[in-house]
C-alpha cells in the first residue's frame, strides 16, 4: 500500500500484522478521493480537519494529510493497528498535524484537546458484516463533532444493509467487496 497522491505521494503505508484489520485499497482511496475533490456537497480537502476511526493502518487520514488536510484524528483500540499508525505518522513526519486516538469508536468520547475544531470529514471504516458503523453515527450527532457542511465518508462489505438513519446519502459507490457511502446529517 501507498499514499496516492498528493505532497507524500508514493510513499509507502506500513500495515499492521494478522487478521484483524482489512487496508482500504489504494483504488478505493483514490477514488474516494476523486469523489471528495469534485462532488459540489463535499468540503476542500485543504484546509481540513479530519478523524480517520477504526483507522487500521490510517491510510485514509494520511491520504487526507497527503492532499491537504491541516489535521487528523486517527481511533483505533487494536495494538498493532495503533503500532502501525505511529509508524507511519512518523515515518511521513506529519506528527505536527496528527493525533492517534485508542478508545473504542462505538463508545467515541472525543475530548477537546484532541481536536482542532469540528471534523470537515470523518472517515468509518469498520470491521465489515457487524453495524458497528451505527452507534459512532449516532456519537458523532451527540457529540456534535460534524462541521457545518461536514461529510461522513462509511466504508462497508457490498453484502451489508446499511440505513443510516438521520443522514442522507450523497453517494453509494461499490469497488469490489466494498460498498462506500457519503453521508451528511439531515
Amino acid at each position: 500500500m501507498r499514499i496516492v497522491s498528493g505532497r507524500l505521494r508514493g510513499r509507502n503505508i506500513a500495515t499492521p500484522t494478522g487478521h484483524n484489520t482489512r487496508p482500504t485499497s489504494d483504488q478505493t482511496r483514490e477514488s474516494i478521493f476523486n469523489i471528495l475533490k469534485h462532488a459540489e456537497w463535499a468540503p476542500p480537502l485543504d484546509g481540513a480537519i479530519v478523524a480517520d476511526i477504526f483507522a487500521g493502518s490510517g491510510a485514509l487520514g494520511l491520504e487526507a494529510i497527503s492532499r491537504g488536510a491541516d489535521f487528523c484524528l486517527f481511533a483505533e483500540t487494536e495494538p498493532k493497528a495503533r503500532a502501525a499508525i505511529r509508524a507511519n505518522i512518523d515515518k511521513m513526519k506529519v506528527s505536527e498535524d496528527a493525533r492517534l486516538h485508542r478508545y473504542d469508536a462505538t463508545k467515541l468520547k472525543i475530548a477537546p484537546g484532541n481536536m482542532r475544531g469540528k471534523f470537515t470529514h470523518i472517515f468509518m471504516d469498520p470491521p465489515y458484516n457487524k453495524g458497528l458503523w451505527k452507534p459512532v453515527l449516532n456519537r458523532i450527532i451527540q457529540q456534535d463533532i460534524l462541521a457545518e457542511g461536514g461529510v461522513i465518508i462509511l466504508e462497508e462489505s457490498v453484502e451489508a444493509e446499511i440505513e443510516p438513519r438521520g443522514f442522507e446519502i450523497l453517494a453509494d459507490k461499490s469497488w469490489g467487496a466494498a460498498r462506500v457511502l457519503f453521508l451528511k446529517p439531515n
